[in-house]
């Protein structure tokens, strides 16, 4: 068989959904958001072309480079914990066909959380919708009445201004969090902390598994 076909033949799996590129897979606790502090299953999925400054995984942006792994053998590994959530994330996890992992993640009464930007469309049935929108790409607007948590990242004053341009277009139950982007933390805590007790329809979320030292 030819190296060409070989590489349609994978390309065709990654379309489908059965592969797709894994930069990491591990079984920890939600550090963020809504559902911190819950032990989670986490699927890091390669490949972003938003490329925030302030991304702590910038390994998984270049798709490429990273295995391509079976749904199958995802499950596997999720079932083989005693995990009863999992989280799905990137790079940017809707790049890809997640139909299969989400119909496989419930099959096993499972709950599938997804971590995203918004800026493409999103496959799959889900049980949580994180939406966290980067100004370097914006959330699709199909996306938007979706979401069940915003999660904005804050490292500027003037983040709170793009914060609230998208608390306006989500529905009226999504949970709103202000998140410090870590590496401004001491200078940008005191701020977000004043600025919900001000607007308090936000709540704050900090990256918790930062402060444990887990992954």
């Amino acid at each position: 068989m030819g190296k060409d076909l070989y590489k349609k033949i994978e390309e065709n799996d990654i379309e489908t959904g059965n592969y797709l590129p894994i930069v990491e897979e591990f079984y920890s606790i939600q550090g963020e958001g809504y559902h911190a502090g819950k032990p989670s299953y986490f699927i890091r999925v390669g490949g972003c072309d938003i490329a925030c400054h302030f991304c702590d995984t910038k390994i998984s942006w270049i798709k490429n480079i990273h295995k391509k792994v079976s749904v199958k053998d995802i499950i596997k590994n999720v079932t083989e914990t005693t995990a009863k959530s999992v989280v799905v994330t990137g790079g940017e996890p809707t790049m890809y066909n997640l139909e299969l992992l989400t119909a496989e993640i419930n099959k096993n009464s499972i709950e599938s959380f997804l971590e995203t930007s918004g800026a493409y469309p999103i496959t799959g049935q889900w049980d949580w919708i994180c939406l966290s929108p980067k100004q370097q790409k914006h959330p699709l607007s199909e996306n938007l009445p979706l979401a069940n948590e915003l999660k904005v990242v804050i490292s500027t004053e003037k983040d709170f201004q793009w914060a609230e341009k998208w608390r306006k277009h989500v529905n009226k139950n999504c949970k709103l969090f202000l998140q410090p982007e870590f590496s401004c933390f001491d200078s940008i805590i005191g701020k977000i902390v004043e600025y919900t007790k001000k607007n308090p329809v936000w709540n704050i979320s900090l990256q918790i598994h930062k402060f444990m030292r887990i992954p």
